[in-house]
């Protein structure tokens, strides 16, 4: 087969009648791809475009696996002052980016207690962690500076069943299973919005604790909060508030609820299948030390979500929300209220390192920026 050379231009010498030839054309430059973010897998740094993992995966077949998410903050320079705790457009926050210009630094907060409990976790599911909680935050750290993140971000590990051990016959099983620990972080502010969103109570129950422990973060238990917040979204809102086997308030998808009424706070105990949230336990610790507000840990009914003045969600990822409507109903005066403004600075300034009595939660991550990343191990 042969193709046809180009036509030059009419007029255009050519090598027939002593024309120079046309200069070939310079190839066009190949583009480089951007690398792909540092990620720590199995004892090393390495980039996260060069990892595999086989299709016999155990934790992705079975999701015998467990997980944290962990956030980082900027540290705002000392002279910077606070955000006032209105509550309006000028409230701190990852998604007010004037603590990160003036940052002086950047921290983990409580990266030790939910490495504590990633321990626990991994105990439940027989997942061999071979790094201690401090060497866990040690490499966090390490993360957070390759990938330069230096302020907000989120860090998720992941520590989940591998591959069936020699001798081990094929099933659903704990034991005579390897274990793979993987570190992801990635930037992140706030990605649920700080003057409220809408919930939906599910008609998916919680899963029980006689089920599946409700202590741990189980990678397999989220289909449960999956259905749920599929059916949320079906109907418009933005979350869902799921019950226990009894009917009575548990949890949001992926955190603590809150109610408000009359000025006392409420929050579902730990007997209402819920997850232990390390943000809940802050949140009730701020409250009692620095706004005088004592938390009652009891039975939440459904009907009294319908009856607050205020309701607000707390985990690391969301941080804290205001729930503005339920099941189409306001909440309150539909905005968010004053505990839940209060809640908000609060938890602001304990992530930022601006609460001198809870500074043991902020691991401060130093950035060398003149330091050569060289080598994968930790």
């Amino acid at each position: 087969m042969t193709t046809a050379s180009p036509t030059p231009p009419a007029g255009a010498p050519t090598p027939a009648d002593g024309g120079a030839a046309p200069a070939p054309e310079a190839p066009a430059p190949t583009p480089v791809p951007p690398k792909s973010p540092w990620i720590f897998h199995q004892g090393e740094f390495i980039r996260a475009g060069d990892l595999y993992m086989g299709p016999g995966l155990q934790g992705l077949h079975y999701g015998t696996g467990v997980f944290e998410g962990i956030r980082s903050y900027a540290v705002p320079d000392p002279g910077t002052p606070s955000a006032p705790p209105s509550g309006g457009p000028e409230t701190s926050g990852p998604d007010d980016d004037r603590d990160a210009r003036a940052a002086a630094g950047t921290c983990l907060f409580q990266a030790a207690e939910h490495y504590a409990r990633l321990h626990r976790s991994c105990r439940l599911m027989r997942l061999d962690l071979p790094h201690s909680v401090s060497e866990l935050v040690d490499i966090t750290a390490e993360l957070l500076r390759r990938n330069e993140l230096n302020g907000h971000a989120y860090v998720r590990p992941v520590v989940h069943k591998l591959a069936l051990q020699p001798g081990t016959p094929f099933g659903v099983r704990l034991s005579g299973v390897s274990t793979a620990l993987t570190i992801m972080a990635m930037p992140m502010g706030a990605y649920v919005s700080r003057d409220g969103i809408t919930c939906g109570v599910s008609s998916w129950r919680r899963i029980p604790d006689s089920s599946l422990p409700v202590n741990a973060k189980v990678t397999g238990g989220y289909a449960n909060n999956a259905l749920a917040v599929d059916e949320a979204s079906a109907a418009g809102y933005d979350d869902a508030i799921m019950l226990n086997q009894r009917g009575e308030v548990a949890e949001a998808s992926t955190a603590n609820i809150f109610v408000v009424r009359d000025g006392q706070v409420a929050t579902p105990h730990l007997g209402a299948d819920i997850l232990p949230g390390l943000t809940r336990a802050a949140v009730i610790d701020l409250l009692a030390s620095e706004g005088g507000l004592r938390t009652a840990e009891r039975t939440v009914l459904r009907s009294e979500l319908h009856m607050a003045d205020e309701v607000f969600l707390t985990g690391t990822g969301c941080q804290v929300v205001p729930v503005v409507s339920i099941d189409g109903r306001p909440v309150g005066d539909g905005v968010p209220g004053p505990v839940t403004r209060l809640v908000q600075e609060l938890h602001h300034r304990a992530t930022s390192g601006q609460l001198p009595a809870y500074r043991h939660l902020n691991h401060p991550v130093v950035f060398r920026s003149d330091r050569a990343i060289t080598g994968t191990r930790p």
